[in-house]
């Protein structure tokens, strides 16, 4: 599962109604798998409505205790993921799956750490501001266009956007999400927005 050599190209497509279920189909196996799942979240791009965004699902999974996650590694693994560890984030376990082009992005947080309402909330915010929603859209098209073959590059482009809309989202009324009380569960446990 290592990479072959081609290089990671930076794409931004029109939104796909498909990506809420492919969502939903892989949450279901994750939550199969990591046996102590309070909760599972669409976030990202690809799980707001309109914008266009790297074909990449994105999905926060909150766990009773973040350390026993590494115990599912290798069962991760099976489904195609590869175990990539805090990756850069303290407290956090990420996978990826997807090599070079990367179609799945895994976060395993425990519950109550605040990377978790952070991206919900980032999210919920876009969704309800379709004006800023597309300004996004603009960015990630004119990023991904300047940054093809540098995935740091596309990241910092977007890095202060993020920050501002971080910064009205933990201000926005109806940012109100608690993990350690999540609701709207689907027939199956996952999460729903």
């Amino acid at each position: 599962m290592g990479n072959t050599g081609r290089k990671r190209v930076i794409e931004v497509v029109n939104h796909n109604n498909e990506w809420e279920n492919a969502y939903e189909k892989e949450a279901a196996k994750i939550k199969n798998i990591i046996k102590n799942t309070i909760a599972i979240h669409h976030i990202g791009s690809t799980a707001i409505k309109g914008i266009k965004a790297k074909p990449v699902i994105d999905i926060l999974v909150e766990v009773k205790n973040i350390t026993k996650v590494d115990e599912y590694n290798k069962r991760m693994e099976k489904i195609g993921y590869m175990a990539k560890g805090e990756f850069g984030i303290p407290e956090r376990r990420y996978f990826q799956k997807g090599e070079p082009q990367h179609t799945h992005h895994v976060h395993v947080f425990e519950i109550g750490n605040p990377e978790i309402s952070r991206h919900i909330c980032f999210r919920d915010y876009l969704n309800s501001h379709p004006e800023e929603a597309e300004q996004y859209s603009v960015l990630k098209e004119k990023l991904a266009e300047e940054y093809r073959h540098d995935a740091v590059g596309y990241s910092e482009g977007k890095s202060s956007f993020i920050k501002e809309i971080d910064r009205k989202a933990v201000s926005w009324r109806s940012c109100k999400y608690n993990s350690n009380n999540p609701t709207s569960y689907n027939e199956d446990g996952i999460l729903k927005y």
